[in-house]
């Protein structure tokens, strides 16, 4: 598998953080992994990232369920910056809420960037397959 160069992890719990960038080592997969306790930290990071002209992470891995700024949030203004990069988004959520499977759909269908939904716990077979570069 194709080593990538940035990954980025939106969520707040720990846990999940710290399952998903274990399993990114153990399968050497990111060079670099950027981790953010909830979307607005993200946005801004990124932000910066997009000013500096640096690229943006190939992949994401977003929880919906945040403090201050949520994942729909989140993925909202992050769909709105010009960036000429296509990123795979995951989310990655504990929600069984119809309404977040129904807001995956239309979001999905109005970019173009790459969105998965995945339910927590994320294990490695799902990592295998959501970690090809979208591009």
């Amino acid at each position: 598998m194709k080593k990538i160069d940035t990954i980025a992890i939106i969520d707040d719990d720990p846990i999940t953080v710290y399952g998903i960038r274990k399993m990114l080592g153990l399968m050497d997969l990111g060079s670099q992994i950027l981790t953010y306790e909830n979307g607005k930290q993200a946005l801004e990071g990124l932000k910066q990232r997009f000013l500096e002209g640096q690229a943006q992470p190939e992949i994401i891995f977003l929880d919906l369920n945040m403090p201050i700024m949520d994942g729909w949030q989140f993925l909202e203004a992050f769909l709105a910056l010009p960036l000429r990069e296509t990123v795979r988004i995951n989310i990655v959520t504990s929600s069984i809420d119809p309404k977040d499977l129904n807001l995956f759909q239309e979001f999905k269908q109005k970019t173009r960037h790459l969105i998965d939904f995945r339910h927590k716990p994320i294990r490695r077979c799902d990592l295998e397959e959501i970690t090809h570069p979208a591009g």
